[in-house]
């Protein structure tokens, strides 16, 4: 199953990064580096990014690996949104967005996050 795959919404077309329901480390480095292959096929700038972590359970290893992932999307992504934080993983991902300087915003809802990249658009 591809976990990374362009969706359009409302005539906007994103980028989604389902990281949804990872259990293990191989699945979830194996996820992540497909990601990156599919960021870098795109033009400087281009991409609006959507990416759920619902259900996931990510080790040190596995958050350092996100963190170079947000770190190498930088130059290829405009803005982002990312949903299926729960308490912890919201403190996590908000130093990260810190330390890469992302512009990366939280949802609880995919179709909120959906309705905020297409509105970046309008």
């Amino acid at each position: 199953m591809d976990r990374t795959y362009f969706i359009e919404h409302r005539g906007v077309r994103i980028l989604m990064l389902d990281f949804s329901h990872v259990m293990d480390e191989v699945t979830a480095l194996a996820t992540i580096a497909h990601a990156r292959s599919v960021v870098a096929e795109q033009p400087p700038a281009s991409l609006l990014t959507l990416t759920t972590v619902e259900g996931s359970h990510f080790d040190s290893r596995v958050i350092g690996a996100l963190r170079e992932l947000m770190e190498h999307n930088r130059p290829f992504v405009r803005a982002g949104a990312v949903t299926g934080l729960s308490g912890l993983m919201r403190v996590v991902f908000s130093t990260m967005v810190h330390l890469t300087g992302r512009n990366i915003r939280a949802f609880d809802r995919l179709e909120d996050a959906k309705d905020y990249l297409a509105s970046l658009e309008d």
